[in-house]
């Protein structure tokens, strides 16, 4: 784990912090002395939706904490590291399973700090440690946070210490570790290889582009395929971003971080399926080489793309990555990209877009974000937009200049080179947080990594896996 969560091992001594909301807070106080009653009285507390007090004992030592505790907001424990003076604490109340699995992903995700290019202070600051919340599935929490965490570390990487071959590279070291196969076609390979849209969008930059190909698992397993955009650093080619527009472009490789970080924990918890990560990873850079409004280029099924613009370069690596995916006929077949701006407009940077024809699959991702609190939201791949891609001189145009539903018409294309009978979902995620909130600091993010965790290990894994996910 490349950040410490700050758990403790389980500790009579440690300090106890009581969750309550405003009614149980009422009981409590009842209980308690005069002293004591007119201590929290002077401080003001009632139990407000994440306020805490500190009670002295009658050495006027720390003695307890009183903790105001929204059980409806999952990230209502995400506040307590921040609040908290240094020392050893447990949580006193009984919670349920899905309770305390949610008290210690939040603590957990609240110490998340993107340090690794910060010199270390002398002296750090101490903190507080909380022991592990009884009920508490210590594995799936560890698994998920580290998944979180690579996710967030590659995303937050200045595109100057994050190009395509380090993006191959984590993808190599994952892979390393956790036993998988990781295959890399890089430049001009990729032409003899025959995926020559991601060729055609990498070609510009000084680094070349490649294609990530990580395998893991039995091949008479089921199938899942996650494919991945991986656009390291995007200018928007010649038809080039504003500067406000690309100053956080570091993040255009955020789909193929949170795939990284799902394939993490799904090879931590040795799920019994056959899965593959492709990765088209390039920069969309501006040079002599670089691809224009109105060239044609090529894709790997065939298919012909007239350049519409070339800031619409993530659905043409993909659809070279999707057209490899489908050919094994995959079980699942999943595609993560920060794709449109179009999708914010709509829902916001918060919620990820979920575009996918097949219904019961979409039942199951959105319930699965549900229980995870880690939500989707269903947009529609409205058939007769798909008028909007045609071109008069190629089989298709990677973008037009109508201004409406952006997002619908990106999804469209992409549907273009996935079988009609496939299994797939296109998850279109901002895969950043523009400002800092409890256990989630502004930078990069892994939306939708837990939703698509808990999905496939309730679609793929074994009885044993899928019934130790938290409920929420």
């Amino acid at each position: 784990m490349t950040f410490d969560p700050h758990f403790a091992a389980d500790d009579a001594a440690a300090i106890p912090v009581l969750p309550l909301d405003k009614a149980s807070f009422r009981s409590w106080l009842a209980e308690q002395s005069v002293a004591r009653q007119d201590w929290v009285d002077a401080t003001g507390f009632n139990a407000e939706a994440g306020s805490l007090i500190l009670l002295p004992g009658a050495d006027g030592r720390l003695d307890s904490v009183l903790f105001g505790w929204d059980k409806s907001d999952f990230w209502s424990w995400a506040q307590l590291p921040g609040k908290l003076p240094p020392g050893q604490f447990r949580l006193a109340a009984t919670l349920t399973p899905s309770q305390a699995d949610a008290a210690a992903l939040g603590w957990g995700l609240a110490n998340y700090q993107f340090t690794e290019l910060k010199r270390a202070k002398n002296g750090a600051a101490a903190k507080p440690h909380l022991c592990w919340p009884p009920n508490a599935n210590r594995p799936l929490t560890l698994r998920l946070l580290a998944g979180i965490a690579l996710a967030r570390d590659l995303i937050n990487r200045p595109a100057n210490a994050l190009g395509p071959a380090e993006l191959a590279g984590a993808a190599e070291k994952l892979a390393a570790e956790r036993g998988a196969s990781c295959r890399v076609i890089v430049g001009d390979a990729l032409l003899t290889e025959n995926y020559p849209a991601i060729h055609a969008v990498g070609r510009a930059a000084s680094r070349a582009p490649r294609l990530i190909d990580l395998r893991w698992g039995e091949p008479d397993q089921p199938k899942l395929t996650l494919v991945a955009k991986g656009v390291c650093f995007d200018s928007g080619g010649l038809d080039l971003k504003s500067a406000a527009n690309m100053k956080i472009m570091k993040k255009d490789m955020g789909g193929a971080a949170v795939a990284l970080g799902l394939a993490s924990a799904i090879m931590d918890a040795e799920m019994p399926l056959r899965l593959r990560v492709l990765i088209p990873a390039v920069e969309n850079a501006v040079s002599g080489d670089a691809f224009r409004p109105l060239d044609v280029i090529s894709t790997r099924k065939g298919l012909s793309v007239e350049i519409g613009n070339t800031d619409a370069e993530g659905r043409l690596i993909l659809c070279d990555a999707l057209t490899e995916a489908d050919s094994e006929k995959p079980d699942w077949l999943i595609d993560l990209a920060t794709l449109t701006g179009a999708a914010r407009v709509a829902l916001g940077p918060d919620l990820p877009a979920l575009f996918t024809p097949d219904d019961e699959l979409a039942a199951q991702l959105l319930a699965a974000g549900q229980r995870s609190h880690d939500p989707l939201w269903r947009m529609p791949l409205w058939g007769p937009y798909r008028r909007q891609l045609d071109s008069k001189i190629a089989d298709l145009n990677n973008a037009n200049d109508n201004p409406h539903a952006g997002a619908i018409t990106a999804a469209l294309f992409l549907a273009e080179f996935v079988s009609p009978a496939r299994k797939w979902a296109h998850i279109d995620l901002f895969a950043w947080n523009p400002g800092a909130r409890p256990g989630r600091p502004e930078g990069g993010e892994a939306m939708s990594l837990r939703a698509l965790y808990h999905a496939i290990a309730l679609r793929f894994a074994s009885s044993t896996i899928a019934a130790n996910l938290p409920v929420g």
